[in-house]
């Protein structure tokens, strides 16, 4: 097999598979689920996954693609699937909408749509939404006073730090695009939330907890309030071909614990482990159930909890 070199959106969409089927009047998923507030207090977030067309930004390791619409929806569509998930759900304060791409990208969201969600907002006291470095503009300093008081949050993805890793994740972003973004939201105070990936492509267990450390302390060194670390996982086709060749491997939920446990220790700033799917990263059948659990009630309380003991342990 030839190894992979230049891993451009050609090389990426020629690996994909299909999509999954979708239904462009609901959302892929909606659910209530505690989160506790940058003050401490645990309150219930709503997070609603829209169906929409996909970003325009290919990255590397992004499977989200699958969950969207070849084209885009008529406008006013994806603002029905907020309203009817809303009403399907429990009232909650804060709300988290994540549409597989970009808030402030008019082919996946039309402004019409963002207008009708500012509306539906009226009685909450947080949006947190999802976007790319480079199309935050004055499009989200418009909106963030728009939704007033309503608190606007804009979830980015960082993913690493690591100078060898950045430009080959095909994301066309700079950590000075990164700073650049996460400066201009301040400045019109809305809050910014990280995404951060443990052990991307091209690096080893060790390198990918280091990174993942390193990136949560410039996150926050800019400015950034709230940190998600999300375990690097294999399920769009060209990750699968970089794990064949050697180039990728899952993290250990091991690793995941000591990011985490890094992250909660600085206190500048909220640390979430990502835990959607977690049992993939169990590497012990007897410890890996304990160890979700941990990294469940740190995520709730924002406070170490005892390391897990198990006779598997071992270093990574």
């Amino acid at each position: 097999m030839t190894p992979l070199q230049h891993l451009d959106d050609r090389a990426i969409l020629a690996a994909r598979g299909p999509r999954n089927t979708v239904d462009p009047t609901k959302p892929n998923a909606y659910f209530v689920e505690p989160e506790p507030t940058p003050d401490g207090v645990l309150e219930d977030v709503a997070t609603l996954l829209t169906t929409n067309a996909e970003c325009p930004f290919r990255c590397l390791m992004c499977d989200l693609w699958r969950n969207t619409t070849p084209e885009p929806l008529e406008p006013s569509n994806v603002a029905r699937q907020v309203a009817w998930a809303l009403d399907e759900l429990p009232f909650t304060p804060h709300v988290k909408i994540y549409n597989a791409g970009n808030f402030f990208d008019n082919h996946a969201m039309p402004a019409v749509d963002r207008s009708r969600i500012a509306e539906l907002m009226k009685q909450r006291s947080t949006l947190v939404v999802e976007c790319h470095p480079k199309l935050i503009d004055q499009r989200c300093v418009d909106y963030a006073r728009s939704l007033a008081p309503v608190k606007l949050q804009v979830a980015m993805g960082l993913e690493t730090v690591d100078p060898d890793v950045v430009p080959r994740l095909n994301k066309r972003m700079t950590l000075d695009d990164y700073a650049r973004a996460t400066e201009l939201l301040l400045e019109h105070g809305v809050n910014v939330r990280a995404f951060i990936l443990v052990r991307t492509p091209f690096q080893s267990e060790t390198e990918g907890a280091d990174w993942a450390m390193r990136s949560i302390d410039y996150a926050f060194s800019i400015g950034v309030e709230c940190c998600v670390v999300i375990p690097t996982r294999v399920g769009n086709g060209i990750m699968e071909q970089l794990e064949q060749q050697g180039s990728f491997h899952p993290p250990s939920i091991r690793s995941v614990e000591r990011v985490l446990e890094y992250g909660l220790r600085l206190g500048r700033g909220r640390v979430f482990a990502d835990l959607w799917d977690i049992e993939r990263f169990y590497d012990c059948p007897a410890c890996g159930s304990s160890r979700a659990e941990r990294l469940k009630q740190m995520n709730l309380t924002q406070t170490y909890f005892e390391t897990v003991v198990c006779s598997c342990e071992r270093t990574p």
